[in-house]
This record gives C-alpha cells, structure tokens and sequence, in this order.
C-alpha cells in the first residue's frame, strides 16, 4: 500500500471555486514534480475521491454551496490519511485557529497566495500523508482488542494499568502486546508510540 504510494509523484487537489486560481496553482504544483488537478466543486471531488486519494488537498475556505470547513470533515470521513491546507481571500484569527485544530489543517494561508509558503505546506503535508498511511498499514492488522491494548500503551499506561481499564488480566494484556509488536514490527514502547505519532 504505502510502497505503491510511492512509486508515483504525490497527487494533489487543489479545490476553489475560482476556475482560473485552481487551475494556475494546479500547474504550478506540477510543474514542481506534483500530479496535481484542479477541482472548481468540492462535492465533485468527493464523489470521485475514494478511487484516486490524495496526499495532499489545498482548498479555499469560501465557496458556494459548501464551504472548506465542511469540505474537509467530509474528506477526512472517507481518507483519515489525506494532508489539508486552507486558504482564503478573508483570513480570520478565529478561522486560522479552527482550521489547524478542529479541522486538522497543516496550514492557512492568505490569498494571494505565497507560492513559496505553499509549496513548503504542500511538501511537509505529503511527508505527514506518507507516514500516516504507513502507520494505518502497519496497525491494519490488529485486531479490535489488539487496537485497545494499542491505544492505551501509547497514552503511557502500564501493563497492569491497561489490564485494570479493560477488564483483563496482566497476562492477557502481554500476550496482546506481543501480537501488537509481531503486527506492526515494532520492538519496545517508544517504537509504538512514533508508529501512533505517525
């Protein structure tokens, strides 16, 4: 999964209801060694996304029907993977913030756009959708309790902590961990904890 993700250059959207804007940052993310494609209609994407995902999206917050931050949630709800940078013509301090931390943007930018600042969101955004996919690959495997296990380890709990929380004995919550490691190749608690940081 991740390997054939990387085969290929990064694709892109970039989305905004302004045709030609869309269509110029689209190019420019191109002709970086991007595949980039324009979107002028966020629910256009959405409907075609689930068969080309991206690493990374770029999409004004201002549009018609459906604004970047409802975009974005409907997004995140099909690819938990996909990197997003928010721009907008109309920069709010209430916005920026809500972009980053309800809406898991990596960036917020104020048009026009800066195409150096761009370029280096874009970039730290595939570099995060690379390791994020790989972190979902490699926890794929787990099983539902497995996944339990995994998610209280890496909020610091110990062995007997985990067990007590779920109900288990301490022996169960090792034999889990063991699977945990073999599952996702990872050997020690800091190793888990970087796989769930992604």
């Amino acid at each position: 999964m991740p390997e054939e993700y990387l085969s290929q250059p990064p694709l892109l959207y970039v989305v905004d209801d302004d045709r030609d804007l869309s269509a110029s940052l689209a190019r420019m993310l191109g002709r970086v060694g991007f595949s980039a494609e324009p979107f002028v209609d966020p629910r256009q994407l959405l409907t075609a996304y689930a068969a080309a995902p991206a690493a990374c999206v770029v999409t004004d917050v201002m549009m018609g029907d459906m604004d970047g931050f409802a975009f974005a949630d409907s997004l995140r709800a099909i690819d938990q993977a996909v990197s997003i940078v928010f721009m907008t013509a109309w920069p709010t301090t209430a916005n920026a913030v809500d972009s980053v931390r309800r809406y898991g943007g990596l960036d917020y930018l104020e048009k026009p756009i800066d195409e150096r600042r761009l370029l280096a969101a874009v970039q730290e955004g595939v570099a995060w959708s690379i390791r994020r996919r790989t972190q979902l690959a490699r926890t794929a495997r787990l099983s539902p309790r497995e996944r339990e296990v995994f998610a209280l380890l890496v909020r610091g709990l110990s062995t007997k902590a985990v067990a007590a929380e779920l109900q288990l004995s301490p022996k169960t919550v090792e034999d889990h961990r063991s699977q945990i490691a073999a599952k996702t190749g990872t050997s020690g608690l800091a190793q888990l904890i970087a796989l769930a940081d992604g």
